[in-house]
């Protein structure tokens, strides 16, 4: 009883000199020195030495204990030190006004750490895989906790505390600063700083989707051999490397008669074989100057990837159409001027199954045909080498499989998430089984896209491969949708001719083929901007009639003689902002191939939507109450001003945040709306103006 009497007190006592070292940071934004601030800790503890020797049974003193526990501090993202200082951060902030009590801070604190030491590996790779991130690029959080095994919220608290290289260029999936950060006006500043150095600029709060890194292809830049991958203990790897379209051309023949795999090169200078992936980014910087910065990064994965990770004796994959070949890899990379220096990069291979592939879909499991889905030309498969090498066991033969595509019922899981009725999502699910095509339409701000995003993962079985979404804009075209004549590399690595290669929704359409149970869904983003005839052209006539077929502009005029069809398992979800352009100006055609489901901020589901929002995150209805107002005065019924403004749960950390965005983001688009016709919008619309006709306080408590 007297021992836990006094860890009890040695604990009251410890959490206290931790909660007023915080609280004294709280007082000193600028920072302090471990021993200046610990100075004055001890002033607030005037019988600090009796206190402590009544409580401790250790000859630690108070300071040392004092500097180990707030090793927790920056674990959890409270504390963070820099260049011997150290700052208490935004999150810290929020604790100190959370908790009130020393000892349930210091219980926090003990348990975040507890998350971090049971998780070391995890943070270390972590760690490693935000240094990976260049300057330039980002990368989402939750697709760095999916590589990790971590949860999003203690690892974006940990990246808070620890700030290794790179900490500042995982964001949220939307290119934004991460919810879960907690970030302070301070904070804010030096973050966007940090990525305005970096050239990710942001628009609206949110730097450009096309500088993000996925985290497989994050992986692909880090070394993640094993200690000691390269002895003889390393185990076996798998390798995707595709060669059925090198240049527009089909490699697959050549590689099972000849014995190899290769990789396109022919501006690559040579590099010896186990190159560092420094080496290899600073030789495709200069040699492959002309391609985007993008196409630069996936091109220095796949470079070393194939001469300096692959090994002898691992397992390579490669596929003709349905095709699958498995092989084992039998030396090392070397550079051959060969085949019109289409793909000189080569290495052995003895092929398994030259005479028997395997079959795409009745074969493979459906998590690697998911990986083969992706677009990249070298793949780490290593996850999957133990079902691969089964795969090429002797099998006996079977029948073929019929599959044909079930749409799911719409779960409350989903609907909860969404914050609507499970009957209304589930009507959106079979308008779809009558006719998988549909548009959400309506005002700005009601959730349109968002909506489409999460019901096609839903549809898609969460396969994030089997969903693409594309936006429409004047300028878009058919050649840009479907296909259309690029230029290609001629054989003799001399000059250029032109073929026609896929666009996105021929993509997606070979991939739904070879998939025919699996839903595969296009988002068509803004639909209402191109011009839809234009950019359909043929396709237009396969949107009603499924199991028709038509010759297609370019492929059938190369004399394939295919006609082409459109899938059953392919839907389309379109979204249209009746801002731009009312549904009475879409012409019939369109209105017959779609379903139109609208999203109204006056009309169920989205009416109800910012309420749900608010009450589960326990905040005051007043935002909800101002929207209803603030519609109420807008007289157009396609004008009126959807939840998602206001949604955003940074906004209510203090009272100007969401007078920031009714200033920034709503009075402006009422703006555009009144532009001419001699409407005072800050006096019709303005938050002081509703408020007073609510009743509401001028500056709500968040």
């Amino acid at each position: 009883m007297a021992r836990s009497m006094m860890v009890s007190a040695w604990t009251e006592i410890t959490a206290r000199i931790q909660f007023t070292g915080a609280q004294i940071l709280a007082e000193h934004p600028e920072g302090m020195r471990g021993r200046e601030l610990w100075s004055l800790v001890e002033k607030r503890f005037p019988n600090l030495d009796q206190e402590w020797k009544q409580a401790s049974t250790g000859s630690t003193g108070p300071e040392k204990i004092f500097q180990w526990r707030s090793v927790g501090l920056v674990k959890y993202g409270w504390l963070t030190k820099s260049g011997g200082r150290w700052y208490l951060t935004s999150l810290g902030r929020v604790a100190l006004a959370q908790h009130v009590k020393a000892v349930a801070f210091f219980e926090e604190a003990e348990s975040g750490y507890r998350y971090w030491d049971k998780h070391k590996a995890g943070f270390d790779m972590a760690k490693r895989l935000a240094e990976a991130v260049p300057e330039g690029s980002w990368v989402a959080a939750g697709d760095l906790a999916s590589q990790t095994g971590l949860e999003i919220a203690p690892l974006v608290r940990w990246l808070q505390g620890e700030r290794p290289e790179g900490w500042h260029r995982v964001l949220d999936a939307d290119g934004g600063l991460p919810d879960d950060a907690h970030a302070d006006e301070r904070l804010r500043k030096e973050w966007q700083g940090l990525l305005i150095e970096d050239g990710l600029d942001a628009l609206l709060g949110m730097v450009p989707q096309d500088r993000r890194i996925s985290g497989a292809d994050l992986h692909q830049l880090v070394i993640d051999d094993p200690v000691g991958g390269d002895g003889p203990e390393r185990p076996r790897r798998a390798w995707l490397v595709r060669g059925s379209n090198v240049h527009g051309v089909n490699l697959v023949g050549d590689w099972l008669a000849e014995g190899y795999c290769s990789l396109p090169a022919s501006k690559l200078r040579e590099l010896p074989p186990g190159a560092a992936q420094e080496t290899i980014q600073a030789a495709v910087d200069v040699d492959y100057a002309h391609g985007s910065y993008n196409d630069r990064l996936k091109k220095t994965a796949e470079f070393h990837a194939f001469l300096s990770r692959m090994r002898e004796g691992d397992l390579v994959l490669s596929n003709d159409g349905g095709k699958v070949y498995l092989g084992h890899l039998k030396g090392g990379p070397a550079f051959r001027a060969s085949m019109g220096n289409r793909a000189n990069l080569q290495r052995p291979v003895r092929w398994l199954n030259p005479e028997t592939p395997l079959d795409f879909v009745d074969d493979l499991p459906d998590e690697i045909s998911a990986k083969l889905a992706t677009q990249h030309d070298v793949l780490d498969l290593t996850e999957f080498v133990e079902e691969l090498e089964r795969l090429i066991e002797p099998r006996p033969s079977r029948p073929p499989i019929t599959r044909e595509m079930v749409l799911p019922d719409a779960g409350a899981e989903l609907a909860g998430e969404l914050l609507v009725d499970q009957d209304w999502l589930q009507e959106c699910v079979e308008l779809l089984r009558d006719r998988p095509q549909m548009i959400f339409y309506g005002p700005p701000g009601t959730g349109k896209t968002y909506i489409a995003q999460h019901l096609a993962q839903f549809l898609a079985g969460g396969k994030p491969e089997n969903v693409k979404l594309v936006q429409f804009h004047p300028a878009y075209s058919y050649e840009d949708f479907f296909e259309g004549f690029r230029p290609v590399q001629t054989a003799d690595g001399q000059g250029v001719t032109f073929k026609p290669l896929p666009g996105p929704l021929l993509r997606l359409v070979d991939a739904a083929r070879q998939h025919p149970e699996e839903p595969h869904v296009l988002i068509i983003d803004e639909i209402n901007r191109g011009n839809l005839a234009k950019i359909f052209g043929e396709l237009y006539f396969l949107l009603e009639y499924r199991d028709k077929a038509v010759d297609l502009l370019y492929s059938s005029a190369e004399g394939t003689g295919q006609a082409f069809t459109l899938p059953k398992n392919l839907i389309i979800l379109g979204t249209m902002n009746t801002a731009d352009r009312s549904i009475a100006l879409v012409d019939a055609a369109m209105r017959r191939r779609f379903a139109f489901v609208e999203l109204h901020p006056e009309e169920t589901p989205t009416r109800e939507v910012l309420g749900r929002w608010l009450a589960g995150r326990e905040l005051p209805a007043d935002a909800a109450r101002l929207l209803a107002e603030l519609n109420a005065r807008i007289e157009d019924r396609d004008f009126k001003i959807g939840p998602s403004y206001l949604m955003r749960a940074g906004i209510y950390q203090d009272a100007k945040g969401f007078e920031r965005v009714w200033r920034t983001q709503i009075l402006p688009l009422l703006e555009e709306h009144h532009y001419g016709d001699g409407v005072e919008v800050s006096k019709r619309y303005g938050l002081p103006q509703l408020r007073q006709r609510l009743g509401l306080d001028q500056e709500p408590t968040p």
